[in-house]
């Protein structure tokens, strides 16, 4: 635990939280009002600053940002001509700050003119009505800034190993939650919609491919305290009952998500490696199960001054057959897992160290399966089977070794050497 992990007491700060996501859709509402629509409402979300949270470049007058600045606790705007505009974040009123972000809007050239109704908010009132005192809790708000930058750089890092169509990193206001979302590149069904205060047809456009999406709140919405979710759309059969890390993951039935507390996280020895397995187990069970096509969408995780090695194209363009099966020859003292695709065998060799021990000690794979994450295939069984088996394994091989490397949720059946 370090002070990238700030303690959040979501119920200490509900009322403060409240008001502060309230304040956000305004400012939201008008990005959304301004911008040409982008798939999936991405032409609405904020980002995570060093200072807070911005909407990035609106196109409105001569150009606009807005910045929640939870430094100074101000909202500051600036225009492409130089203007700069700004009002102070504290206690106030919903309807109080709706007109001082009108002004400030004004005063940069901007039209102010967007949705005055809340959405994804219970019994939601319209912002010009809302004159009910609420408090400005500046230590929480402080702590929710840090959190949402240490969570920001886990979601980013995730996000370098996918190829395919993937989310920025971004918060939508809707819902009041940090996300990163990757698809597949296939149609999705039809979503029923019936989301609480959100129109049905921005749900179906949100979810009209396959997704894989995780996230995080700072509370509420069914759930009183802070914590990261994970879902799939649509839900692949078997999807509830995959084996989610780290430990403390749990299928959250009313949500219809995987849930893991943020005190998880923020109590762990190295909470990035946790919140990291949450990110990619999740993601592997809505792939695997969803039958994505994994080697086309996927990469190494990117590295600093490293660029991502380049597929080599007539090897990468060739999938595994989804019928070829990893076999298991399993001897007294050794052993192998072997997968034969196109007449071609490739190998992973171990040894048995006693009752409870397995060490991977070679694998050979054939030039002409290179690029095809047949290795990785083996591994994943030996990982497989040694959690059915309750045994550990260690990897001697280098190509196994730099599988559990690229695999952080694999470690809980990895024994150092």
């Amino acid at each position: 635990m370090t002070n990238r992990w700030p303690e959040l007491d979501y119920l200490g700060w509900r009322e403060t939280c409240s008001a502060l996501h309230l304040y956000l859709q305004i400012g939201g509402k008008y990005r959304l009002a301004q911008s040409p629509w982008l798939n999936h409402s991405w032409n609405a979300t904020f980002y995570v600053t060093p200072r807070g949270l911005t909407s990035s470049p609106i196109p409105d007058g001569s150009g606009i940002e807005i910045l929640f600045d939870f430094h100074d606790h101000r909202v500051v705007g600036t225009s492409g001509d130089g203007r700069t505009a700004s009002f102070a974040l504290g206690p106030s009123t919903v309807s109080a700050f709706n007109a001082e972000f009108k002004e400030l809007v004004a005063k940069l050239g901007g039209a102010s003119v967007f949705s005055g109704v809340p959405n994804e908010v219970p019994y939601p009132m319209p912002f010009a009505e809302d004159h009910r005192e609420r408090p400005y809790d500046r230590d929480a708000v402080e702590r929710y800034h840090r959190a949402l930058l240490a969570i920001d750089t886990v979601f980013k890092a995730f996000r370098t190993s996918f190829l395919g169509k993937s989310s920025p990193v971004h918060l939508f206001w809707g819902a009041l939650d940090l996300a990163v979302t990757r698809f597949s590149g296939r149609r999705a069904p039809l979503h029923p919609g019936g989301i609480p205060a959100l129109p049905d047809d921005v749900a179906r456009e949100a979810y009209d491919r396959e997704v894989s999406s995780a996230g995080f709140w700072p509370g509420g919405g069914g759930i009183d305290y802070p914590a990261f979710y994970a879902y799939a759309y649509p839900a692949p059969n078997g999807f509830r009952g995959a084996a989610a890390q780290p430990d403390a993951v749990f299928w959250h039935d009313g949500l219809s998500e995987f849930v893991l507390p943020y005190d998880a996280v923020r109590s762990a020895a190295d909470p990035d490696a946790d919140l990291m397995a949450f990110l990619v187990s999740t993601y592997e069970a809505a792939a695997e199960l969803g039958s994505w096509d994994r080697d086309l969408l996927e990469c190494l995780p990117g590295q600093t001054r490293n660029v991502r090695p380049a597929d080599a194209k007539a090897k990468a363009d060739l999938p595994v057959p989804v019928d070829e099966r990893v076999e298991r020859e399993d001897g007294a003292s050794k052993g192998r897992y072997r997968l034969v695709v196109d007449g071609v065998e490739a190998e992973m060799t171990y040894s048995r160290a006693g009752k409870g021990l397995i060490i991977i000690d070679h694998t050979e794979v054939p030039d002409v399966l290179r690029g095809r994450k047949v290795g990785e295939r083996m591994v994943r069984r030996a990982v497989e089977d040694a959690r059915r088996d309750e045994i550990a394994l260690i990897a001697l091989c280098p190509f196994a070794k730099a599988q559990f490397d690229r695999h952080p949720e694999w470690q809980d059946v990895l024994r150092q050497s």
